[in-house]
C-alpha cells in the first residue's frame, strides 16, 4: 500500500504545481502584501463598506497562500515518513499515512474547486432567499430547516451572515427569509442553490401516519447593488415604516423601525425588520433592493438574448432542482447533476458542496 500511496503523493505534487501556475503564487504574494498594507491604514475604517471588501478579500488571499504552502510542507512530510517506512519496512505506520493522505487529497480538492469559480460576481458576497411554498406548516417548518443548513453551511466556510428579514409561521417555521452572506466566493457557491426544493417525509404536524411533500424556493443573488450604474430618483421610491414581528405574530419592536422599500417603476420591493435601529434597515433594505434591480436588469438581457436564439426556459413550481427524502428511505438528489447521497442528516448538518461542486462542474 506505501507504494500506491508514494505514487499517488508524486501525481499529487504535479497537480498541486499546475494550480501554482494557475493561481500565479508571486502574483498572490503581491496581493497579499498590498492589502496588508491597505488594511494597516488608519483611515482604513473611513469607509467601512470598502474596509470589509479590503479584509474579505485579504482573508481570500492569505488562505489561497497558506493553502498551497500548507500542501508543499505536509507533502514533503509524508514523502519523508513514507521513505523511511519502506526503509524500516514498517507496515504498523501504514493506516496512519493513509489517514494522512487522504487529508492532504482533501485540502487539494477544495482548493481544485476553487478554480471552478471565475464568473463575474462569483467573489461577491451573497443575498439568500428562502420562502415557504405549497405545504402549509410543513412547508415553513422545511424553510426553516434549509435555511439552518445554510447556515451550519456558512459557518463552517468561514462566512459572516446578517439576517435582512425574517418572516415567522403561525405555527412553526418560517414563511420567508433574507440573509446577506458575506466572505470571497459566498455567491460563487451558493449560486448552485436557486431553485425549488422539495421535501419528502412523514409530518410531525398531523397524525395521520402518511407522507407528507413540501416546497420552498431558494433564491440566490450577488450583492453587487453599488456598483448599479442605473439613477434610482427619490420620487420612484416609497418608503414605509413598519413594526418588526416575531413568532407567533408576536410584536417584538414597540417602535416602527422596520423599513419597507418600493421602486415604484418595477415593483420590486425589500425590507428588513433586523435591526432595532431604523437607520440600518433602510440601509439593509437599499442594498437588498439595488442587488435585485441589478439582478433584474441581467435577467432581462439574458432573456432578450434568449428569445433572438429561439430558446425558452419554463421554471414551474414543480421543477423542483433538488429532492430531500426522509421517509420512507433516506437519500437527497439533484436532478440537475444527478449528484446524491443517502445521509441526509449530514446534508441537514450543511455538507452541501456534494451539490454545489457537481452544479460548477456541470457548467464548465
Amino acid at each position: 500500500m506505501l507504494h500506491e500511496i508514494k505514487d499517488q503523493l508524486s501525481g499529487l505534487r504535479v497537480k498541486v504545481g499546475e494550480l501554482k501556475k494557475h493561481f500565479e503564487l508571486g502574483r498572490l504574494l503581491d496581493r497579499q502584501k498590498s492589502l496588508e498594507a491597505e488594511s494597516s491604514k488608519s483611515d482604513l475604517w473611513n469607509d467601512p463598506k470598502n474596509a470589509q471588501k479590503i479584509l474579505s478579500e485579504l482573508k481570500a488571499v492569505s488562505g489561497q497562500i497558506d493553502t498551497l504552502k500548507t500542501l508543499d510542507s505536509k507533502m514533503s512530510e509524508l514523502e519523508t515518513l513514507i521513505e523511511m517506512s519502506l526503509s524500516e519496512k514498517d507496515p504498523s505506520v501504514e493506516p496512519e499515512i493513509k489517514k494522512d493522505f487522504d487529508a492532504l487529497k482533501k485540502h487539494f480538492d477544495d482548493l481544485e474547486f476553487s478554480t471552478l469559480l471565475g464568473g463575474e460576481h462569483d467573489p461577491s458576497n451573497a443575498i439568500l432567499s428562502i420562502n415557504a411554498g405549497a405545504g402549509g406548516t410543513d412547508a415553513q417548518d422545511w424553510a426553516q430547516i434549509l435555511l439552518r443548513m445554510y447556515s451550519r453551511w456558512a459557518q463552517e466556510k468561514g462566512y459572516e451572515m446578517e439576517v435582512a428579514d425574517m418572516s415567522y409561521g403561525e405555527q412553526a417555521g418560517i414563511k420567508s427569509a433574507v440573509i446577506f452572506v458575506k466572505g470571497m466566493y459566498a455567491y460563487g457557491y451558493l449560486k448552485a442553490e436557486t431553485g425549488i426544493h422539495r421535501l419528502v417525509r412523514m409530518s410531525p404536524f398531523n397524525s395521520d401516519g402518511k407522507r407528507h411533500t413540501s416546497f420552498a424556493a431558494v433564491e440566490v443573488i450577488p450583492e453587487t447593488g453599488q456598483e448599479l450604474n442605473v439613477e434610482i430618483r427619490p420620487e420612484d421610491l416609497r418608503i414605509d415604516t413598519f413594526r418588526a414581528g416575531g413568532p407567533g405574530g408576536q410584536n417584538v419592536n414597540k417602535t416602527s423601525s422596520a423599513i419597507r422599500i418600493t421602486h415604484l417603476p418595477t415593483g420590486i420591493i425589500s425590507q428588513s425588520q433586523a435591526s432595532p435601529s431604523q437607520h440600518r434597515n433602510k440601509e439593509i433594505a437599499m442594498t437588498l433592493l439595488l442587488s435585485r434591480l441589478r439582478d433584474r436588469l441581467e435577467q432581462e438581457q439574458k432573456e432578450k438574448i434568449e428569445e433572438l436564439r429561439g430558446e425558452q426556459k419554463q421554471i414551474a413550481w414543480g421543477s423542483q432542482i433538488r429532492s430531500y427524502v426522509f421517509a420512507p428511505y433516506q437519500l437527497v438528489k439533484d436532478h440537475r447533476t444527478g449528484a446524491e447521497t443517502g445521509n441526509v442528516q449530514k446534508v441537514m448538518d450543511g455538507d452541501i458542496d456534494l451539490f454545489i461542486q457537481a452544479f460548477l462542474k456541470s457548467k464548465l
